[in-house]
């Protein structure tokens, strides 16, 4: 533990100064809570189910339309991310969060949760891409690190927010526990638009040389898509990711319900196991960041995605709590792929169209990617869950092969 603590400690010392410790620390928070709140929706499935009188597709379907109309937002948000600049984008991103959480909470019918599931998922949308330009314009030389402490957060938001829901939802109800997350997105979309920098600060290149304040039209932006994604790596990093995230959807989604419905298990422990999912991901996306920069993207992702494999096909065959809690614990560790992908590709971006090439490749892999929680709620109805956790591991093996292929030198 100690060691673990110097090894942060070593990490965020390098990433302070010059008001980059402020940039990090308000980007990680938002990210904390915006992929936090994207979680709590499956971890309270069992009780909107019973509300609305749903079967698991329909369940899954509210999951889906969150990622997919996350998905949908990557492009624009890009696009806005360079012309606006990313203080906007953000504070933007969470203050219409906040909004769709009150439509989530107050929903008297399924289409209208749909609606608000829609709702969240365009302004959560918004703060993807934003949070990746910014973090790799603010720290070019250990982007790496930056983002593996961001992302870590955001892990942490995804094991608390939905544990305290599990453990709170039978007495105060699922409704209150989505609406009082409202407070917390406005005050963080205030301290982005105090906090982080206006965009003429913003707008410098990775490499640490300027760039022009002009926005780019939207037409030149598609213009340099693609220049920005005929790079080999661009593409088989890509198109790894999204499989990958088609697996973690799919589990994520579902690993709640499979809990309660077919291991037999309490709510309240459920929340427990699933909450050591982020746990285990946030610790290791802390350490693999610099991992990554260290020794290479490369020999990390086939590492990181190699376990991921193992441990979904694991899944049907567990048995007993402290069993659940080590393997869900495990499985939490694939989480540790996001910081080393997304600066990989972020930095091989050209700047100009950064933004906007990166939310183009995040609508790409987000949609299909969003799918997952549809795909194991339909095997599930059919009576096959654990063939669907068996197909995830599947899925996530070709991710393997797409990282083996990238360039040695990556």
């Amino acid at each position: 533990m100690s060691r673990l603590r110097r090894t942060v400690a070593d990490t965020v010392a390098t990433l302070r100064g010059d008001g980059r410790g402020w940039i990090l620390l308000t980007v990680a928070v938002g990210w904390l809570f915006t992929l936090g709140l994207r979680f709590l929706v499956p971890a309270l499935l069992p009780q909107v189910k019973t509300t609305f009188g749903l079967d698991n597709a329909a369940a899954g379907l509210a999951v889906t339309v969150i990622w997919g109309c996350y998905a949908l937002m990557q492009f624009p948000a890009g696009l806005l991310a360079d012309r606006l600049g990313e203080r906007t984008v953000l504070a933007t991103s969470l203050a219409l969060s906040a909004g769709s959480l009150a439509l989530l909470a107050a929903a008297p019918l399924f289409v209208v949760f749909l609606a608000g599931a829609a709702a969240f998922g365009i302004g959560s949308g918004l703060y993807g891409p934003a949070r990746g330009t910014s973090l790799s314009k603010a720290f070019p030389r250990n982007d790496g690190a930056a983002f593996g402490i961001t992302l870590a957060a955001g892990s942490l938001g995804s094991a608390v927010i939905p544990l305290v829901a599990g453990a709170a939802v039978g007495l105060v109800g699922w409704r209150l526990l989505i609406g009082g997350t409202m407070p917390a997105f406005l005050v963080v979309a205030g301290l982005a638009w105090t906090t982080l920098p206006e965009p003429i600060e913003s707008r410098t290149r990775p490499d640490g040389g300027d760039r022009t304040a002009e926005s780019l039209s939207v037409r030149d932006a598609l213009r340099g898509l693609p220049r920005a994604l005929r790079d080999r790596d661009v593409v088989l990093a890509t198109v790894a990711l999204t499989f990958y995230l088609f697996a973690f959807q799919g589990l994520t989604a579902f690993l709640p319900t499979y809990l309660v419905s077919h291991e037999g298990i309490g709510q309240s422990v459920a929340g427990v196991i699933f909450a050591s999912l982020f746990v285990g991901g946030a610790i290791s996306q802390l350490g693999i960041g610099s991992a990554a920069d260290r020794f290479g993207a490369r020999p990390t992702l086939v590492a990181v995605a190699g376990v991921a494999v193992v441990t979904l096909l694991a899944v049907p065959f567990a048995d007993g709590r402290l069993v659940w809690v080590v393997l869900v614990f495990l499985l939490g560790t694939r989480m540790a792929i996001a910081p080393v992908t997304n600066s990989y590709v972020v930095a091989l971006l050209p700047a100009d169209v950064q933004g906007a090439a990166w939310g183009f490749l995040r609508t790409c892999l987000f949609l299909v990617g969003s799918t997952g929680s549809v795909f194991v709620g339909t095997m599930a109805d059919a009576g096959h869950f654990d063939a669907a956790f068996l197909a995830l591991g599947g899925v996530t093996a070709v991710a393997v092969v797409c990282y083996a292929g990238l360039s040695p030198d990556a």
